[in-house]
C-alpha cells in the first residue's frame, strides 16, 4: 500500500503545476464567497446582461460606495490607513465632492507636461540592470518619482522614493494575497507625509485635517496611482514581450503603441470588479428594478469581453471597442487620473522600449500575481546566445512558483478575510459616525 501511495504521488507531482493552482483558484473563491456572503448583484450576470452594464453604472442611485457592504470592510483593511478619507472609498457628498475637485486640480496639465514627467522619471529612478526582472518591480521606482513630482513639484529623494515604494509595493502584495500587511511601512509614509505638508504647492482639500490631509495623499496619489500605474506599465511591457513583432513596431509607432495600451487593458483591466451601493430604487426598463441598499458589483473583465469577435485575442488594430472603460464612467465616478494615466503610461513603456527589448514565457494573468517576469535586454547589446534555454527556464519556474503561490494565497488570502471582517473597519466606522450624529 506505501508502495502505490508512493508512485501515485511520483506520478502526480510533475502534474502540479498544469492543475493545483487552478483548483486551488476555485476554492479560495467558494471560501471567500462563504465568508463574505453572497450579498452583492453582479453586472454582466444572471439577472442583467452586458447591455445594461452602462445603464445601471451611470444612474445616480448607484451612488455609494462603502456604507453597507461587508466587501467594504476588506477593501478597507487592504488600503489602510486612511480608507475613510481614500477617494475612492469616500460616500458621496460635500467631502467627497470636494476631495475629488482638488484631485483633479493636482492631476490637471498639458499632455507635454506629462510626457516629460514620463522621460524625467525613468532617467532619474530607472534601476540600472538588466537580465531577468519582475517587471511590476521594475517600474514601480519610476512611477513613485512620477508622482512625487506631480504632488511636489520637484525630484524625490532617494529615501523617499524607496519609502513610497515599500508602501506601494506592501499594498499591491496583500491586494494579491501574496503577503500580509506590515503596517509600519505604510505609517511611516504617512507619518513623512504629515511631516511635508507644507511643502506641497497645490490646495488640499480644506475640510480634513492635517493629519487626514496627509492619509489622502497616501492613499491617493502614493498607494492607488503608483500601483495601478505599475500594474498598468507590467501589463503592457508582458503582452509586448509576447509579441516580439508588434514590440518592434510600437517602439517607433506612437499611434501603434497607444493602440497597444488599449488593447491590453481592455483584455486586462486594472480593476476586475468595482462595487456600489444603491442609495434608491434603480427603476429598469420592462418593469424590473434594483433595490435600495444592494450592492452591485461591475464586472470589468466580462463587460469588456463583450462585443468583440474573439475578445481573448490580443490585436491592437482593432479599430472599434464597442466596450471599453478602463477609467471607469463619467456619470459615476470617474477615474481622476483618466487624462493623466495614458499619457505616463505611454510615455514610460516608449522610454524603456527605446533602451531594451523584453521577452517572457511566463504566464499573464489580470491580477499579475507573478509580478511580471521577464528578460530583459539593452537594444545596444548582442540578442543572448541562451535565449531559448532562459525561455525555457522561466517558463519552468513560473508554473512552479504558481504552485507554491497559490497555496500562499489560500492560506493568506482567508486569514486577512477573517481577519478583516473581524476587525470590521469600515462597519465600525459608519456606526461611530451614526452614533455621534
Amino acid at each position: 500500500m506505501v508502495v502505490l501511495i508512493s508512485l501515485l504521488l511520483l506520478v502526480m507531482f510533475p502534474s502540479l503545476p498544469y492543475w493545483l493552482p487552478r483548483a486551488v483558484v476555485a476554492l479560495r473563491t467558494w471560501l471567500f464567497a462563504r465568508i463574505n456572503g453572497s450579498e452583492a448583484i453582479t453586472v454582466p450576470g444572471d439577472l442583467f446582461g452586458p447591455s445594461r452594464f452602462m445603464e445601471i453604472y451611470s444612474h445616480p442611485a448607484a451612488d455609494g460606495r462603502s456604507r453597507g457592504a461587508a466587501l467594504s470592510d476588506l477593501f478597507w483593511y487592504w488600503l489602510s490607513p486612511g480608507p475613510e478619507i481614500h477617494q475612492e472609498h469616500l460616500e458621496p457628498g460635500p467631502r467627497y465632492d470636494e476631495v475629488a475637485r482638488r484631485t483633479r486640480g493636482i492631476l490637471r496639465m498639458p499632455s507635454a507636461t506629462a510626457d516629460d514627467l514620463a522621460v524625467r522619471s525613468v532617467e532619474a529612478a530607472l534601476p540600472e540592470q538588466a537580465g531577468m526582472v519582475r517587471l511590476r518591480d521594475l517600474v514601480m521606482p519610476v512611477w513613485a518619482d512620477l508622482y512625487y513630482r506631480v504632488v511636489f513639484a520637484r525630484p524625490c529623494p532617494d529615501d523617499v522614493r524607496r519609502m513610497i515604494v515599500a508602501n506601494a509595493d506592501d499594498v499591491v502584495t496583500a491586494l494579491k494575497c501574496c503577503g500580509l500587511r506590515h503596517m509600519g511601512r505604510r505609517l511611516r509614509l504617512t507619518d513623512h507625509l504629515e511631516r511635508v505638508l507644507d511643502e506641497v504647492p497645490h490646495e488640499l482639500p480644506g475640510s480634513l485635517s492635517r493629519r487626514e490631509r496627509a492619509l489622502y495623499l497616501h492613499g491617493t496619489f502614493f498607494t492607488t496611482a503608483v500601483v495601478q500605474s505599475s500594474e498598468a506599465t507590467a501589463h503592457v511591457l508582458m503582452m509586448l514581450a509576447r509579441h516580439p513583432e508588434i514590440q518592434e513596431q510600437a517602439a517607433t509607432d506612437e499611434k501603434l503603441l497607444a493602440h497597444v495600451i488599449e488593447e491590453t487593458l481592455r483584455i486586462f483591466p486594472l480593476f476586475g470588479i468595482a462595487h456600489r451601493i444603491t442609495s434608491a430604487d434603480i427603476a429598469l426598463e420592462e418593469g424590473t428594478s434594483i433595490p435600495a441598499g444592494s450592492v452591485v458589483c461591475f464586472d470589468y473583465l466580462e463587460f469588456q469581453r463583450s462585443g468583440y469577435h474573439d475578445p481573448d485575442t490580443f490585436d491592437p488594430s482593432r479599430e472599434e471597442r464597442p466596450t471599453y472603460i478602463p477609467f471607469g464612467v463619467a456619470a459615476n465616478r470617474p477615474c481622476p487620473a483618466w487624462h493623466l494615466a495614458p499619457l505616463t503610461v505611454q510615455g514610460v513603456v516608449r522610454e524603456l522600449l527605446a533602451r531594451f527589448e523584453f521577452a517572457t514565457s511566463a504566464g499573464h494573468t489580470r491580477s499579475l500575481p507573478n509580478r511580471g517576469p521577464c528578460l530583459m535586454t539593452p537594444r545596444a547589446a548582442p540578442r543572448a546566445r541562451l535565449r531559448r534555454p532562459l525561455m525555457a527556464a522561466m517558463r519552468v519556474r513560473d508554473r512552479w512558483e504558481d504552485v507554491w503561490r497559490s497555496l500562499v494565497q489560500l492560506f493568506l488570502g482567508t486569514f486577512m478575510v477573517w481577519h478583516a471582517r473581524r476587525l470590521r473597519l469600515c462597519a465600525r466606522y459608519f456606526a461611530a459616525e451614526d452614533g455621534s450624529a
